[in-house]
């Protein structure tokens, strides 16, 4: 289907910083040559309590422990999903020529956070329970609400930068780290902010999440092969991977990014945001609800589906959630679809829930940067039911020119956002 974009969209938000802390690499340098490099961040993990009988699960843990980044006061007041979000925003700041974040505040810029989470401050919530149950109302800390807030990881951003302008956090589960980029744009786009420091982050490797998940049969079990074990749109995925992290962005309106002279990755040009109201937990039959979300991102990007090189597709390896997917965009994009390679990262990366759109949101940015799709290291055939081109065990590389790319998510609730990225400035 062509869509009928309006060529008088309103302007753009442009890239400038970027910030990533995953199971490949504690920032976005280490992180993105590894998932090149074709590693995984995927082992079988034994959550079982020490005195207890094993439970072995599947998991993708940050390569590097955001404690042992900040300093020991400011990770022991932080629950774990905020000091990944802090970790990312340090260094999409400093990517972007802002070190000191409160001295952009201070010099009369509107700054804004937005920080998406799925889970939030779970680990906290367990924390404090245990204190609870196990020693008195006086064990829980002083500080117990505040870090079991959702709000938490973008309240402890909005300190660093002093975003005196506006700090959210939009929760609508796997996808909030792409709507938190959705909002940037907005904002940026209704003149409310210049600078637009936005993303997700998510920390919920626990055996109650894993409990969960497998209850749901939405977990792959190949606890035997865990580097083979989360497969998108193989013809043999059997559920996906869990894993933790942060993906942070700095946004800024281009006039903005202009006048303090900043480099610019490329630009944030459109965001479509639709609900399936069909399940709480598995998407519209055809795909529909994601097609929808795609069609608007274009239409809000002033793009034809055609422009469209890349796609990094949400693709949690499950074998519903896939195929569903990969029918979304043959509905959003019609024959064009055969020129454009789609990557699937969670298969290196696990999936991230409230943080994945953000991260995935980070790794599309650098693939219009170098040009370079990055692979789907444990793809071995592509599910004859998809009928897409996924990018198999090697890097791609993308055509010279102008280049338009897109980055999908889906979430529990029938949440679905499409972000498009443009190379220029």
């Amino acid at each position: 289907m062509r869509a009928a974009p309006d060529r008088g969209a309103p302007a753009a938000a442009v890239v400038t910083g970027l910030g990533m802390t995953t199971a490949l690499g504690g920032d976005v340098p280490s992180t993105w040559a590894a998932l090149l490099g074709g590693a995984c961040g995927v082992e079988s993990i034994d959550y079982g309590p020490p005195d207890g009988p094993s439970q072995v699960y599947l998991a993708a843990p940050a390569a590097v422990d955001p404690g042992s980044v900040l300093s020991p006061a400011k990770a022991a007041h932080c629950d774990r999903s905020a000091q990944f979000a802090l970790v990312a925003a340090r260094e999409a700041l400093s990517d972007a020529g802002l070190p000191d974040g409160k001295a952009l505040a201070g010099s009369g810029s509107r700054v804004v956070v937005v920080v998406g989470v799925g889970l939030g401050g779970f680990l906290s919530i367990l924390d404090q329970n245990r204190r609870l149950e196990t020693g008195g109302p006086d064990r829980v800390s002083p500080r117990a609400i505040p870090v079991m807030l959702p709000n938490h990881a973008a309240a402890e951003v909005g300190l660093l930068v002093g975003a005196t302008s506006g700090v959210h956090t939009p929760v609508s589960a796997c996808a909030s780290g792409a709507e938190a980029l959705a909002q940037a744009l907005a904002l940026i786009r209704q003149d409310r902010a210049d600078v637009v420091i936005a993303g997700g982050a998510e920390a919920g490797l626990h055996p109650l999440i894993f409990a969960g998940f497998a209850r749901l049969r939405a977990l792959s079990r190949r606890c035997d092969d865990p580097e083979r074990a989360s497969r998108p749109f193989d013809a043999d995925r059997d559920g996906f991977v869990m894993g933790e992290g942060a993906g942070i962005l700095v946004v800024e309106s281009a006039g903005h990014a202009a006048a303090r002279g900043a480099r610019v990755h490329c630009r944030l040009t459109g965001a479509g945001i639709t609900n399936d109201s069909h399940h709480v937990a598995q998407p519209a039959p055809g795909g529909t609800g994601c097609a929808a979300a795609v069609t608007a991102a274009l239409g809000d990007a002033g793009l034809f589906p055609e422009e469209v090189r890349h796609v990094n597709a949400h693709a949690t390896s499950t074998p519903v959630g896939d195929l569903s997917e990969a029918q979304a965009l043959h509905m959003a994009f019609g024959k064009v679809l055969d020129d454009v390679t789609v990557s699937a990262t969670k298969a290196a990366l696990g999936h991230t829930l409230g943080a994945a759109g953000a991260i995935e949101a980070v790794t599309t940015v650098l693939a219009l940067r170098d040009r370079t799709a990055p692979p789907t290291r444990s793809l071995e055939r592509v599910d004859p039911a998809i009928e897409l081109n996924v990018v198999g065990r090697d890097p791609e590389p993308l055509p010279a020119g102008p280049l338009a790319a897109l980055s999908t998510s889906i979430g529990f609730g029938g949440h679905n956002v499409a972000l498009a990225f443009t190379t220029g400035s």
